[in-house]
């Protein structure tokens, strides 16, 4: 296959790699710069990629990997919250529901934990299938179906108004 193919391949990601982004980290130029350096970590190891393998699949993994290890360092520095989050809310609400539902799904999406909000936008958001994901995620494909499962729940849930169930101690 030729450097210009290879290239193709590559670039014809983009959008979805954007995409995965946007709804995985929630803010355009924090997923700009994680698709930044999944590109840069793609091209320069290229040579590592197996010509029989999913592109695609290769891709999403580079990504997944790069921001988990900003999530851990993330969670060994302190808190640095921008000025414009303290901000009150405008006065007027926006009317248009599709709007202020897909923020609710945004919202509910940002609660989920790491694992099965990666779980479940891959599949639901990039339509990538089962197998594709566990070898993103380097999961057993039964991990990433429970994973989905119990992310979907949690959604229907909080998209519901329901509260989250509590724990429940098992002896």
């Amino acid at each position: 296959m030729a450097d210009d193919d290879l290239d193709r391949l590559v670039i014809d990601q983009i959008p979805h790699l954007r995409r995965y982004a946007q709804a995985l980290v929630g803010d355009r130029d924090r997923a700009d710069d994680l698709v930044q350096d999944c590109l840069e970590r793609a091209w320069t190891r290229l040579g590592l990629w197996r010509r029989d393998g999913n592109i695609r699949a290769w891709l999403f993994t580079i990504m997944h990997n790069l921001n988990a290890n900003a999530v851990r360092k993330a969670k060994r520095r302190p808190r640095h919250d921008p000025i414009e989050d303290a901000l009150p809310p405008p006065a007027v609400a926006p009317a248009q529901d599709e709007r202020l539902e897909l923020g609710a799904l945004r919202d509910a999406l940002a609660v989920l934990p790491e694992e099965q909000r990666a779980v479940v936008l891959l599949l639901g958001l990039e339509q990538l299938r089962y197998d594709e994901v566990a070898t993103v995620l380097e999961l057993p494909i039964g991990t990433v179906m429970s994973r989905l499962h119990r992310g979907r729940e949690r959604l229907r849930r909080l998209m519901a108004g329901e509260a989250s169930p509590a724990l429940r101690r098992v002896k």
